[in-house]
């Protein structure tokens, strides 16, 4: 999936960023159960889709991307568990 960073800016944030954070952990999440049944994974993409979002969360003001905070703690233990099975 390809974003643009100013689509995620308009003045409602949260819904399209927190689909984004969840088309993100959905793809981690299979990629680590992909890799923990053996298969090889192709993660090419999602460093881009990410810095896509991290640029469109830093365009906001903090005091409105705090509501995305426990979502973004929830996808960074994700990238977590994914580099854990990915480097046993």
């Amino acid at each position: 999936m390809r974003w643009s960073a100013m689509a995620f800016t308009d003045l409602a944030p949260y819904p399209p960023m927190l689909a984004a954070i969840q088309s993100l952990q959905d793809t981690i999440t299979m990629a680590r159960a992909l890799v923990q049944a053996g298969r090889r994974i192709d993660l090419t993409g999602l460093d881009a889709d990410a810095a896509v979002l991290c640029t469109a969360i830093g365009l906001l003001a903090p005091e409105r991307s705090q509501g995305l905070r426990q979502s973004l703690e929830e996808l960074v233990r994700d990238v977590d568990a994914l580099t854990a099975a990915l480097h046993p």
